[in-house]
């Protein structure tokens, strides 16, 4: 009996294991087909939409399908693909994310830990944050030029959420997780490291989201006002001239499409950091 028992243990373990599995694939594949029929549920209102309004300014979606292939395999009128549009912008937004992360955090972190310093600079820097990054084009045309100019203004725009984030997930930190370390005698840079950079991280991932949302806003309004031949905010506004509403519209999905990608790694990046966070269910 007891050898029935050994033998039966490891089938009835591999069903539970089989079980488990499925109900995993079965939970993460719901808000995957609840999302297709979201976009396919879309696309027949705007389908539908297009018929009734009946206007070449109202194109539907079989029309953005025909200029996004067009110019996937032709290019635009320059003779610049769609893939060298869509990069460009891409390489951009990226440079000037990438320097607001290596700036914003930093200074984050100082203001929130050096209260007297934030106290005392707060009338300075605070203003900055008001002024949009699109207010500083004329400027960054006359002191920039080429990738230099829109990473400058990507920055801006970025910069704040992520700086902004850092600065309020330091008063997270609790000052007991802080105490207990210097009872075992540890540095300022090991606490740093082990408490309060562990305590701010989510808060910073957070603020990139943001930033990220940001940065796409400000290409597009820094592509639209000239000075390059290249990027979706120039392909936009060159087929808008010509009063090509598909062309156009292709233009606003990539960029959708692009920011959606990129704020979807940095979920996955945070869901995977940061698992305790999204187990809290109502």
């Amino acid at each position: 009996m007891n050898q029935a028992v050994a033998q039966a243990s490891p089938l009835s373990t591999s069903g539970a294991a089989k079980a488990r599995a499925k109900s995993a694939f079965l939970l993460a594949s719901k808000p995957v087909f609840y999302n297709l029929v979201s976009v396919a549920g879309a696309l027949v209102a705007w389908h539908l939409l297009s018929l009734m309004v009946a206007s070449p300014f109202f194109p539907s979606p079989d029309k953005i399908l025909t200029a996004f292939i067009h110019l996937a395999a032709e290019g635009d009128t320059s003779g610049n693909s769609l893939w060298t549009h869509s990069w460009s912008s891409l390489y951009r937004v990226m440079v000037g994310f990438s320097f607001a992360v290596i700036l914003g955090v930093p200074v984050g972190l100082l203001m929130g830990l050096n209260r007297p310093l934030y106290v005392s600079t707060r009338a300075i820097v605070e203003p900055f944050r008001f002024i949009p990054p699109i207010a500083w084009i004329p400027l960054a045309i006359i002191f920039f030029a080429g990738t230099t100019r829109f990473a400058f203004l990507i920055f801006l725009g970025a910069f704040f959420p992520i700086y902004t984030a850092t600065h309020v997930g330091v008063s997270r930190v609790e000052p007991i997780h802080r105490k207990v370390f210097m009872v075992h005698g540890a540095s300022k840079f090991q606490i740093l490291a082990h408490v309060v950079i562990p305590t701010v991280l989510p808060d910073v991932l957070g603020g990139m989201r943001v930033a990220m949302g940001a940065a796409w806003l400000t290409i597009v309004a820094a592509e639209l006002t000239g000075g390059t031949g290249v990027g979706l905010g120039r392909m936009m506004v060159d087929y808008a001239e010509l009063l090509k509403i598909p062309e156009v519209i292709v233009g606003m999905l990539l960029i959708g499409a692009i920011g959606f990608a990129l704020n979807e790694i940095l979920l996955l990046l945070e869901k995977r950091l940061f698992r305790w966070r999204w187990q809290v269910t109502l």
